[in-house]
């Protein structure tokens, strides 16, 4: 175990980042401390490591992915991505979280192919898993890219943009705050989520891929979502990671 715990945490303590962009996953406690899904996870894998547990903190997703060759972290939580992929070696996905629109009270566009197909310009976060996939797909021509979601909304509530990507739940809870606002189906995307460790690290890498695993398939992430609102449904079991 000590050649593990080296190789996961080289200074002796497990730094794990967060990504506070992720609403779902990871919030703030009332005296500014993290709380959620990604904290209980991280907590978890340091009990199983018997490692102290320093949580670094980020806004953005790009912040996560863009610092992980500076030695800033060890572990992370962000949604599984080719080239992310490039630097990161990822778990197979635990949760799953659908990629929604929220389309502005001006916007004529009733599902989300219409919307694409409309041609009308839609917001998006940098960096973002949900940015990265729609830059590949088609309409990605008309996104307009924010550096974080509030600058997004606000250039939504303004009418800069018709509609706006983003977490489904996020976009769902934006949508009941604009009259007239609502959320398109069907999703654009799955997002699954998943743990991911800097490349070059074999040996934690693929304990990490077990404990992950394991606890999901014993129904241990279903009760972590469940402790925060999120459905077990949400859930992805080893054996529903590829599919």
């Amino acid at each position: 175990m000590h050649g593990l715990t080296t190789e996961y945490a080289p200074n002796g303590t497990l730094r794990v980042a967060l990504n506070h962009g992720n609403r779902i996953l990871v919030s703030r406690a009332a005296d500014g401390s993290p709380q959620g899904i990604s904290v209980d996870l991280a907590r978890a894998l340091g009990t199983e490591l018997s490692l102290p547990v320093e949580f670094v903190e980020y806004e953005r997703a790009v912040d996560v992915s863009d610092s992980a060759t500076s030695d800033a972290w060890d572990v992370c939580f962000l949604a599984v991505d080719p080239k992310r992929a490039e630097v990161l070696d990822f778990t197979h996905p635990h949760v799953r979280i659908e990629g929604r629109y929220l389309a502005g009270p001006d916007c004529t566009a009733e599902t989300s192919d219409e919307l694409v197909a409309s041609g009308a310009p839609v917001g998006t976060v940098e960096g973002s898993a949900y940015s990265l996939t729609l830059q590949r797909k088609p309409g990605a021509e008309h996104l307009v890219v924010f550096p974080d979601i509030y600058a997004m909304l606000a250039a939504l509530d303004a009418g800069q943009i018709s509609a706006a990507a983003g977490i489904g739940d996020v976009m769902d809870a934006e949508a009941a705050l604009r009259p007239g606002a609502r959320t398109l189906r069907p999703p654009f995307m799955e997002i699954r989520q998943a743990m991911a460790i800097v490349k070059g690290r074999p040996q934690a890498a693929a304990h990490l891929r077990d404990f992950l695993g394991q606890l999901a398939a014993n129904g241990g992430v279903g009760e972590i979502l469940e402790a925060h609102g999120v459905s077990r449904q949400s859930a992805v079991v080893p054996d529903q990671a590829l599919t």
